[in-house]
């Protein structure tokens, strides 16, 4: 195992465990507070990036931003469903 996989994943997994509160706010509140101009390129772009680790053989890697991308996907789909 790459040293730089361990570094990837453990930052992917602080991203992560950061956008729960987030996430878990939208649900009790039933509002979508992140605009789309922000939350579409990043779970896009968490996508992407996950492809791209995964092309490396850096596999932890593509996981954990494969998850942060899904968290910024919910995000996108809480504005979309709590419109205000």
């Amino acid at each position: 195992m790459l040293w730089q996989d361990v570094l990837i994943t453990v930052v992917g997994i602080i991203f992560s465990i950061s956008l729960l509160p987030q996430i878990a706010h939208g649900f009790k509140q039933k509002i979508g507070p992140i605009k789309f101009e922000t939350s579409v390129p990043t779970f896009l772009g968490c996508y992407t990036v996950a492809f791209a680790y995964f092309t490396l053989a850096l596999y932890f890697s593509a996981i954990t931003t494969f998850i942060t991308g899904t968290l910024w996907l919910i995000l996108v789909i809480q504005r979309i469903v709590y419109k205000k």
